[in-house]
């Protein structure tokens, strides 16, 4: 046997050895042989997992749970080929599992949206029309200076500073009263089911500014 073949017979050798030697250690609970495996490969499988993903959060995520996986089976685990190749192949079928499951879930959306029924369409448009209903009811059952700095401030989009002249008023008195009449307004949307339709304060006042109109 000629030198160069029989130094390459030895180098595998001795990388199956390792390799063994870390999955017994790592059956046998140590934490050192876990580490030494992790360090080896954890850099050299994101890139791999990056090139099915193409987002390095969810590659990252991916060899994550190959390692928890082999962690978490370690006294069970049967590995047919090299450690290295059941990485890579545990990388890669986790990976593609990702891009399976997204896909579906894509299309189990877009499914649903397209599915969408006329009736459900109408319950929609009712419950908006019944929040803007109990709006409109917090506003005219507001004490009257606050019902009328709010109705100034939404409805006619007069300014804060200029509402405390018109009122005699300061200012802050002004954005305390707002402020009063807008988390009643939050308080009753919320007791009666129909916070989760408007989304966003943001969106909550542009839809008080319609309303008052």
């Amino acid at each position: 046997m000629g030198r160069g073949k029989k130094q390459h017979i030895d180098t595998l050798a001795h990388r199956e050895l390792s390799e063994n030697q870390l999955l017994m250690g790592i059956a046998a609970g140590d934490e050192s042989a876990f580490r030494h495996l992790f360090d080896a490969y954890y850099q050299l499988l994101v890139t791999f997992a990056f090139r099915f993903l193409n987002d390095l959060d969810s590659s990252r995520n991916v060899v994550q749970d190959v390692f928890v996986s082999l962690y978490d089976k370690r006294e069970s685990i049967s590995i047919h080929t090299s450690l290295k190749a059941h990485l890579y192949q545990s990388v890669r079928n986790r990976a593609l599992n990702v891009l399976k499951r997204d896909k579906m879930q894509r299309e189990h959306h877009h499914r649903i949206f397209e599915e969408q029924s006329e009736g459900d369409a109408y319950e929609e448009i009712s419950g908006v029309d019944e929040m803007q209903n109990r709006i409109a009811k917090v506003v005219d059952a507001l004490p009257p200076q606050c019902q009328k700095i709010f109705i100034m401030s939404r409805r006619d989009g007069v300014a804060n500073g200029e509402i405390a002249d018109q009122l005699s008023i300061s200012k802050r008195t002004v954005e305390t009263q707002i402020s009063k009449a807008l988390k009643k307004i939050r308080k009753d949307l919320l007791i009666h089911g129909f916070l989760s339709l408007v989304g966003s304060v943001i969106a909550l006042d542009a839809l008080i500014r319609i309303i008052l109109k």
